[in-house]
This record gives structure tokens, sequence and C-alpha cells, in this order.
């Protein structure tokens, strides 16, 4: 018989929600700090003497026809008194607690479950329940007692059971029919050679319930390979769920299409995507209370209906979708994705969702909750930086000095709470010259728990306005350093820097993520990581994972390598010390000789907008009048990003032409906009030309990393500054040959390029590099183009087969990084 779980906590508060979504009041002061409060509970459960007995496992099991209602939870403390049995509930809170009329109603539900269980179970006639909250700074301890017949618990706890019992026989019906449809599911399209093997592995990765890190070039199907065996996974119950986690919306589209070629095929699986509040939100203003959205008031009172509705009559769950059924019942579409999120088969979302602690999913990675989920992880170079965004949090304070002058007058304690913190920060300001490393910063936690919890009372009297703006802001600034700070250990360095403007900040800065990440990872089965710039893999593996029997493969690229020649300008430079007018006319000499020896579209990426705008003052006056020049500007909106796309899409060749009328060089940022994630086809773009090995400025908090990776015997220079670099110029390089038709030059141009520690970093599709100077880069691109010309005239069985080569390995052989101190990397993939 099919078994269904569900905990106590997620019960009660799918079920007995009510009233409106209100951003003012009543959801900061029940929030939980899970570690502080989890030490609090200790600390009061030993208090509470012989008789009470803690963290008491209470489940109950009801038969149905059909399946197995399996309802489980554990109440923080049952004790037993000369007056009968007390069931006691903890919560530990940031708000004031003496302030505090009655029990949060969910609270309160939540330990009435447990109480009707355990009195049905121990045939109790009468049972109390307390309701204790603690003020996780002062430890102020407000408690509520009330008490209950059994029988009338039991019979309230036995129509929560039935009422969930409809959600049931829905999702076991969805769960029959899904999987018989994985069964007759094939792969969509002729595997290309390998292709097989990549989504075999990926399969056995999943099985083993293991990470496996996929370095797949343009062109291998990465994404369908990646689908296709967790679909199958899925259908032999490896796991129940799939995360489809990018950054990018592109890259979500591309998993939706994935997902509905299998769809086309008759597989019955609810594909959710979720989309950002700000983007699916149908005010003109995200304001969530019911004073200002209608969406807003009574949402909770309708939204399981419009829920269960779009669940049994749908089987489309995209944006769209959504913004449909939300519509007709009149209820938050973003609020009502979640619920919906709940229920789906694959949830295709950005990676926040699931790793940032301030806003990932409480409902699948909340405390405590593990499931039986599967990670697909694109563009898994990308979670790198975005992870230390996640892991990291910083205070300035000239925040708590604007704050206060705002609160002055509107409310003393707050002002002297400020005051209390900003004393703190004054006296580390005096400390630091410029930047200063810290052990730790103990003394400011207490205070600023105390801030938060005053703020709270606070915004909860506060009406709506700029005032309540400014201050909310700044509350949700330090409740996210509060939380940051419980995640502290020796992955993280705390710094406080002054900055050229006087303002002073405290940061907490994570330089290795993979202790986080692996936390979350750890509440699912298996993760599969894939990008086509992966490399070197050993530095994505030390920073992504913290287990040391990673898998890895490397797919090797299906397009036939002498459609693209690779050349290495070795006379020119980007080094800092280099840079002026003498380099720039000489990158202007390459731009000039590769774009005049083949009429068409080039990208030219450089490592700063200033070196772009001095190398293009150079580089236009000696241009062909025939070669135009468009340029990348800072903060472009989205139109202006279209046309400048747009313009390669009316330049490319006429299909009767050999070359357009017209040439065209762009000029971008490396690591910008235009560096990934963009797809110009066929003649839309033949060549890119890279202008430097893409490192990151020199700042503060790249001189901490390579300080950190230094200290721990590693190469501190390469993973702050030469791994960073070399994936922008791999992005950026990847732009140029995107299917089997396009063909291209991809010109690198700074001498650095000829070292060791760069070439053993060329992906294995770039084998046939080959070096040039000035003089002659001409020859050698014009002999490619004669050879491409030759190869396009040839017969269609002309062309070199080529095979996708995969080579799996484990990490612990060759991944060294962390796990083995082993910073010289011995072959290009490593």
């Amino acid at each position: 018989m099919e078994q269904i779980r569900i905990s106590v906590r997620a019960l009660v508060e799918f079920l007995l929600r009510s009233g409106d979504i209100d951003n003012r009041r009543g959801g900061m002061a029940d929030k939980e700090a899970m570690q502080l409060g989890s030490r609090l509970h200790r600390k009061i459960q030993s208090r509470m003497g012989a008789g009470y007995r803690p963290e008491v496992s209470l489940k109950y099991e009801k038969t149905q026809k059909d399946y197995l209602l399996l309802v489980e939870g554990r109440a923080d403390g049952i004790q037993e008194t000369e007056d009968g049995t007390v069931i006691d509930e903890i919560k530990g809170v940031y708000r004031n607690v003496s302030t505090m009329e009655g029990p949060c109603e969910i609270h309160l539900a939540q330990a009435k479950c447990y109480a009707a269980i355990y009195g049905r179970e121990k045939g109790l006639e009468r049972i109390a329940v307390q309701m204790t909250y603690c003020n996780l700074e002062t430890e102020e301890i407000r408690r509520f007692l009330m008490e209950y017949q059994v029988e009338e618990l039991w019979n309230w706890f036995d129509d929560l059971t039935e009422e969930y019992g409809k959600w049931c026989e829905m999702e076991l019906a969805w769960k029959a029919l899904r999987q018989e449809s994985i069964k007759e599911c094939v792969f969509p399209f002729a595997y290309r050679d390998g292709q097989k093997e990549l989504a075999a592995a990926v399969y056995r990765t999943l099985a083993r319930r293991k990470k496996i890190f996929i370095q797949a070039p343009t062109g291998v199907g990465k994404t369908i390979s990646a689908v296709f065996p967790a679909v199958k996974a899925v259908g032999e119950g490896l796991g129940d769920k799939i995360f489809y986690l990018t950054a990018k919306t592109i890259t979500r589209t591309v998993a939706e299409e994935a997902f509905g070629r299998l769809k086309q095929q008759g597989l019955k699986f609810k594909v959710f995507t979720l989309t950002a509040k700000e983007k699916i939100c149908p005010m003109e203003e995200v304001d969530c209370n019911p004073d200002t959205c209608p969406y807003a008031k009574g949402h909770y009172d309708r939204v399981n209906g419009a829920v269960f509705e779009m669940l049994t009559q749908s089987e489309c769950f995209d944006r769209e979708a959504v913004l449909k059924w939300s519509e007709k019942w009149k209820v938050c579409p973003f609020e009502m994705g979640l619920d919906v999120s709940l229920w789906a088969d694959a949830i295709i979302c950005d990676y926040n969702y699931v790793f940032d602690p301030r806003v990932r999913l409480k409902r699948f990675f909340g405390e405590g909750v593990k499931g039986d989920y599967l990670f697909l992880i694109d563009e898994a170079h990308n979670l790198v930086e975005r992870g230390r965004e996640m892991y990291s949090a910083s205070l300035w304070k000239e925040d708590f000095l604007e704050m206060k002058r705002l609160l002055t007058e509107r409310n003393k304690k707050l002002s002297r709470l400020l005051n209390r913190c900003n004393k703190i920060m004054l006296g580390w300001k005096r400390e630091c010259e410029t930047c200063t490393t810290r052990d730790n910063i103990g003394e400011l936690i207490l205070p600023l728990m105390s801030l938060v919890g005053e703020m709270e009372d606070f915004l909860e009297e506060l009406p709506v306005g700029e005032l309540r703006t400014k201050v909310l802001d700044f509350y949700f600034q330090v409740r996210s350093f509060l939380d940051i700070s419980e995640l502290v250990d020796d992955h993280y360095v705390i710094y406080t820097e002054l900055a050229e403007n006087g303002h002073f900040q405290v940061k907490l800065y994570c330089v290795d993520t993979s202790r986080n990440l692996q936390k979350c990872l750890d509440r699912g089965n298996a993760a599969v990581f894939f990008s086509a710039t992966l490399l070197p893999v050993k530095y994505y593996i030390s920073l992504l994972s913290d287990t040391p029997d990673d898998y890895a493969i490397y797919a090797k690229s299906p397009f036939d390598p002498g459609k693209s020649r690779i050349l290495v300008g070795t006379d020119v430079s980007s080094r800092y010390t280099r840079r002026g007018q003498q380099e720039y006319r000489k990158i202007a000499a390459y731009i000039k000789k590769v774009t005049e020896t083949q009429r068409g579209n080039y990208l030219v990426f450089f490592p700063s907008y200033r070196m772009m705008a001095d190398v293009a003052a150079c580089t236009e006056p000696i241009l062909d009048p025939s070669i135009r020049c468009i340029y990348q500007t800072a903060g472009m909106r989205e139109a202006e990003r279209e046309a400048f796309l747009a313009e390669f899409e009316e330049n490319a060749r006429d299909e009767k032409e050999k070359e357009p009328k017209q040439g065209l060089v762009g000029f971008c940022v490396m690591g910008g906009i235009f560096g990934e994630g963009i797809d110009l086809k066929r003649d839309r773009l033949i060549g890119a030309i890279l202008v430097g090995t893409g490192l990151p400025q020199v700042c503060r908090e790249r001189e901490i990393l390579k300080k950190y990776y230094d200290d721990r015997n590693q190469d501190g220079f390469a993973y702050a500054y030469r791994y960073p670099g070399m994936n922008k110029v791999l992005q950026s390089a990847g732009r140029v040959i995107r299917t089997d038709e396009d063909r291209g030059i991809i010109l690198l141009l700074d001498e650095r390029f000829a070292g060791k520690e760069y070439l053993q970093m060329f992906p294995r599709e770039w084998a046939g590099y080959d070096f040039c100077t000035l003089a002659s880069v001409r020859d050698k691109t014009a002999e490619f183009w004669e050879q491409s010309r030759q190869r396009e005239e040839e017969p269609r069985g002309g062309d070199l087969p080529c095979k996708t080569v995969l080579q799996e390995e484990p990490s612990n052989d060759t991944i060294a990084g962390k796990k083995h101190n082993d910073t010289q990397h011995g072959g290009m993939y490593e």
C-alpha cells in the first residue's frame, strides 16, 4: 500500500491558513532563527525538571482504501504533572514576548495535533497544551496554557486528516498516471555519438545518490541528456521531484523545451516554472497588503481552492498558466505558484530558491525538511560567485546613524539600541586604516538581536509610507546579517573596511561555498552539475562540493574541429603595465587584419569599458569604410541589447553571397551581457577576438580570496584571478561555434595565453590551437577561410566524422583541489 507522509507542521500550515497576505505585520515576529532557537530549546528543556521529556517523537497512521497516511512530528516536550499531562511547544522569537496577547494560531494548532495524537495513544480524557515563547536575545519567557478534552481534540484532528485526504487521492491518481507514462518515454532525438553514454552516466549518478560534474561543450545536448535520465530515475523510484536550477531566463526556456519534447510523447509530468515575484505580480507596484492589492486580500481563504482546481484541470504550469488561474480566483500569483510547486514533479527555478538562506523554499528546504529531490544544476560555473553572494552579508555603520536620525523622536528605545550598535562599529572603525580582518564579531550580535526584536514591535504599528519602507529595508539587512552570522566557520573571512568616501562596513564574506551548498544538497538524493565552461573542474568541485567521491565527465564537442581556428597572438599584452597607445594600436591592427581578411560579423571582447574605448579610438580610423563598429554601453536596457543583437541578424550574408556587403564589429566587455547566453548562429557571427585573459580587477575581496588560499598552501592567484578570468574567456569564445553549420575564428590576444598555466586550461576541442603574430595573423586567417570555402564546396559525405568522447573518473583520483592541496593541473580537464 502506498504511504504518504506529512509532518504535523506542514499539515497545519497548509490547511489552516486564512486571511490576507500582509507585509506590514504578522510574519516577522513569528520567524525563528533555527540554530539559535534550537540551542534555546535545549536550555529551556533542561530547566524543566525530572518529569519533563524533551523531543518526543509522535506519529499517527491512518489507513485509507488506497493509501496509508502517516502524520508525524516531534513535540518539544511532554511533562507529567499532578494536574495531568502537558504538551509543551517552544518557539524562539525576536519580538518582545511581554507584549504578546496570545499564541499564534498556527503554532497552537501544531501543539494541539501533538496533544491529540498523544492523548489518544495514552487513553487520556484531558490534556493541556502549553505554548512557550522565548525571546532569543533576552531569554525572557512568556507561556500560554490551555486545557482540552482529548475526544474534542481528536475529532478536530481527524477532520484535518480527512480534509487532507482529497489532496492525497489526487496525488496518488496523478503519480500512477505519471509512472506509467514514464515507462513509455524514449529519448526524443536520434542519439549523437556519445550522447547515450552521457545520459547513462547521469542516470548512474542519480541511482548511486552521488554528484557528477559534466564539462559539456555547446552541441552536446546537455539539457536533454540531463532531463531525460532524471525523468527515468523518477520512474524507477530513485527520486520524486526534479529541481532544474539555472541563473538565466534563457536556460529556463531551454529546460521547458526539453520537458516539452518528452510531454509530446505522452509523458505526464507537472513541470512548474517559478517566476520571481517582481516579474509575475499583476499590480503596477509590488506591495503585498490588503489595502493596496486586491489579490492579497483574503488570499489564504481562496488559495487552496485555486491550487486544487489548477492541479486537477490543467497540465500546464508556466508563468502564463499561473497568471490565468490566479486571476480567476483573485489570489496572488507568486504565492499561489509556491503552493503549486508542492505538487509539481519538476520545478524550474533560479539557484536562490534552493540555496539562498534568505529566500530558499522553506517548504522543501526548511529546518528538518528533506525529500527525494534530484538536482540538475545548469550553467554551474555561475554558482561560485552567486554562492558567495548568497552566503555573505554586510552592514554599513552609516545606515545605523541614518536610522537613528529618522527614529530618535519616534522611539527612544530604538534610538538607544541603534546608538549601541553604532558605538561598537565606531570602535572597530578607529582600529581600521583601510581593511582589517577579525576573528569574530560576537560583541555586536546580541545588540543586533535586541535591535531586531524592538524593530519588529515598532513595525507592527508603523503605518505604510516612506518611513516604513526604509525601516523595513534596514530590518531585513540586519536580519540577514544575523542569519548569516550563524553560518560563519572556517570557510568565511570576517573583515571591516573603510571606504574611500569614509563609510565603514563589516562583512561576513563566504570565501568557500562548498559546505553551505552541500547542506542544501544533502536535503535531496543526488545532483548533476553541468556547463560548457566547467574548467578547470577541480576548481569548481572544490567550491561547489564538500564530498570526496564526486564523478566528473568530459564530453568532447560533436562539432568538426576543422570549422574553427584558435589563434593565440603572442606579441601583444593587456597587462596594466603594458597598456598604452603602442599596445592599443597593435590590437587595432589585429582587429583590422582579421575583419578585413573575411568580411562578416565579429565580436571583440575587452577587459574593461575604458580599454574598449581606447582601442576603438585607434581602430575606427584604420578600418575599411565598409566595416561598421557598434558598442556595448554600461547599463544597457533590454531594448538596447536587442537592437545591438539585431544588427548581427540584419548583417548576415545572403545565401547567394560569399560574404555580406558590409562588415560589422561589435565591441563588448568580457563577462558582460554579450559574453554569455546569446546565440548568433551561422553567419550572424564568424569570429571573436578576445583581448586579455579576463582577470577580475584587483580589489579588496579578490585579495582576501588570494590570501585565503595561499594560507592553505594552494594557488591563491589562480583561485582569485586566473580561473574566474579564464571562465570569462571561454564563455566569450563560445559565442562563435553554436551549431554544426557554424565556422569561425577565435583570436586570443595576450602573450600570457602561450604560458603553460593557460594552455593547460584550454578545452580539449582547442587542441589544434596555433600561435601567431601581427605579421602572420592575416595569412593564417586567410588560410583558414580558404580551407573553409573548400570544405563548403565538398559533398556532404566529405565531412570528417566526429565522436563525442566521454571520460568518467571519480574525483578522488583526478580532482585534487583542496582535498589534496594540489595546485599544479597536469591535464586540460583538470
